[in-house]
């Protein structure tokens, strides 16, 4: 129950985009239609439920102060969480290899469409985030780690789907010209960040 509670805020009240605002630049960028917008999210919440628990098990049983007490009393006092953002990131940088590989390999329009922001998932700040609230809030086990990568992904998969949405109407809108692009992007998103503020009040 806790792992479904917990997936719930983090897809509507701890949103990726809209609490935290992190992973704005491919959102904006790539969220001018649906099919793009859809690829990306999936990688994104991918790249999330699987580096979470990874990052989780370095974290706690190699990185932070004590997790080495395994390997026997003289390591009970090592701590390497001085290098938590060097080994977070080799992590996320190693999945996001692998994802490109196989999206270039069965879906090269979808590889062509993302361009430069799939391989840039390494340094997505949402992801990157994802590691680091794990890191902060201290989850119970390994399973709530993931409970909470997943939950993630599909608060940003559902954040960029929606604005891919919006803009493709948007296309055929009356739209003054000096809001035209990014103006009324911004405006949207706006918009759609107050609507998921509402979920804040629910007491999950």
């Amino acid at each position: 129950m806790d792992a479904i509670s917990l997936i719930v805020r983090s897809i509507f009240v701890d949103n990726m985009i809209f609490a935290y605002f992190l992973g704005m630049c491919s959102y904006l960028a790539v969220s001018k239609n649906v099919k793009t917008a859809l690829g990306l999210g999936l990688a994104v919440t991918f790249v999330l439920v699987l580096t979470l628990p990874i990052n989780y098990m370095l974290e706690n049983y190699v990185l932070k102060a004590g997790a080495l007490a395994w390997l026997g009393p003289q390591f009970e006092t090592v701590n390497l969480s001085v290098f938590s953002l060097l080994i977070f990131i080799a992590v996320i940088a190693s999945f996001v290899q692998l994802v490109e590989m196989v999206v270039e390999k069965f879906s090269p329009s979808l590889y062509a469409s993302l361009g430069i922001f799939l391989p840039l998932i390494a340094v997505n700040c949402a992801i990157l985030g994802g590691s680091l609230f794990m890191q902060q809030r201290e989850f119970a086990n390994v399973g709530m780690a993931t409970a909470y990568g997943f939950g993630s992904g599909i608060g940003w998969l559902l954040a960029i789907l929606g604005l891919a949405a919006i803009r493709e109407k948007l296309e055929y809108s009356h739209i003054p010209k000096p809001l035209k692009g990014l103006g009324i992007t911004f405006i949207v998103t706006a918009l759609m960040a107050i609507g998921f503020m509402s979920f804040s009040g629910i007491n999950i």
